[in-house]
């Protein structure tokens, strides 16, 4: 704008909208200072579920779901989402919890099924010695 270009060729050239140069400057204007142009520090998006806070995650996590009446003995992300929504009365999606117990250093490995029988040929298949 200081060499004489317009606000489209601007807008173009910045990749920016015109109302956005319209405000650069107006501020500029204002102070007469490029440092008007300087973004301000923001503390960024809120946090989603506030209510459901660090300390809470991790005690639920730690709870036996199978005792809090779920048919199940492992937490899932979803699952704990559920749980945590109803309980505290503020939603939270299976996403963001899982986003909130990765930052927490909360991870776990899904079950491993085995069988409730030991195989009675295993020595066999495992190459061990058998009697005949």
């Amino acid at each position: 704008m200081a060499q004489g270009r317009s606000v489209h060729e601007v807008a173009q050239i910045t990749g920016a909208r015109p109302w956005a140069i319209y405000d650069w400057v107006r501020r500029y204007l204002r102070t007469h200072s490029a440092d008007s142009l300087v973004d301000a520090a923001r503390c960024g998006r809120p946090r989603a579920a506030q209510a459901i806070s660090d300390a809470r995650i991790i005690r639920e996590f730690r709870r036996d779901p199978l005792r809090l009446g779920y048919s199940t003995t492992g937490w899932t992300v979803d699952l704990l989402a559920t749980h945590l929504g109803r309980k505290y009365g503020c939603p939270i999606s299976a996403r963001t919890l899982r986003r909130r117990m990765r930052a927490l250093g909360l991870r776990w490995k899904r079950p491993r099924y085995v069988y409730a029988e030991k195989d009675p040929h295993r020595a066999q298949k495992k190459g061990g010695s058998f009697a005949a």
